[in-house]
């Protein structure tokens, strides 16, 4: 490293991956470090633990299902998992779904699929599609039906399609992680207090969020105060000002 890299500011990457909007966590970190910079890097979910071990991410919101070897991950939500079907699907009357009610379906399972499945549902499609993405375009197609989280439901949204929630399907978890290897960085702990909902009057956000310089002169400046208060002759364990006219003798008439 040289000197310039050292003495650069400090900056700090947040992988994510597709359905994770991380916008209001980056909103609190912008107001409460303004100084150093959040990158954000949208990321298949498949890559996303590598560039956490790669140390090309500082920390990443991934789902909980994904490899986590190597990583430390706090839970952060649990979302609905839902069916995505075209509008004319017969589910589409119902307010919401079991996974016996897509027995007769060609049900996809995309090889990035993150719901752990102990059974997978429905009938098979001849072939597994690549991605979710890919999925969504063939139930657009009226071929199969796609279980996915919610928020993959709402982020290839189309008109065509809509979705219902599937009572008994696996739920996917998403998580902060980061490298497990040593204690986290000062950045990595900061926002780990931001997305568990630390104000910035905590213990721990308020010694993060204020510089260290000036924690310390506020430090000195309040200790010389106290030093200067307890040398006063007011604060004298005499009683100040009565005390001392009690302790002089009295004037002869």
């Amino acid at each position: 490293m040289t000197d310039s890299d050292a003495d650069a500011a400090p900056t700090f990457r947040l992988a994510y991956v597709p359905g994770v909007t991380p916008g209001k966590w980056v909103r609190i970190w912008n107001e409460r470090l303004p100084g150093v910079p959040l990158v954000l890097d949208a990321t298949a979910a498949a890559p996303a633990p590598n560039a956490l071990r790669e140390g090309r991410a500082d920390a990443a919101l991934l789902r909980m299902s994904q490899d986590r070897e190597g990583l430390d991950v706090i839970p952060l939500y649990t979302e609905t998992t839902v069916v995505v079907v075209p509008k004319d699907h017969v589910v589409v009357a119902a307010d919401e779904v079991t996974v016996a009610d897509l027995a007769d379906d060609v049900v996809f399972h995309p090889l990035d699929d993150t719901l752990e499945w102990e059974r997978l549902p429905g009938r098979p499609a001849v072939e597994r599609p690549a991605t979710t993405e890919d999925a969504i375009e063939l139930v657009a197609a009226g071929v199969g039906v796609l279980v996915v989280p919610q928020s993959l439901a709402r982020l290839y949204h189309r008109k065509d399609l809509t979705y219902r929630p599937v009572t008994d399907a696996p739920a996917s978890r998403v998580g902060l992680a980061w490298r497990a290897d040593g204690e986290p960085g000062e950045l990595v702990e900061e926002f780990i207090g931001i997305v568990r909902g630390r104000t910035v009057n905590s213990s721990r956000g308020r010694q993060q969020a204020e510089p260290a310089p000036k924690v310390k002169a506020r430090a000195k400046a309040k200790a010389r105060a106290e030093r200067r208060a307890s040398a006063s002759p007011s604060s004298s364990s005499s009683g100040g000002k009565g005390g001392a006219r009690r302790g002089r003798p009295r004037r002869r008439s």
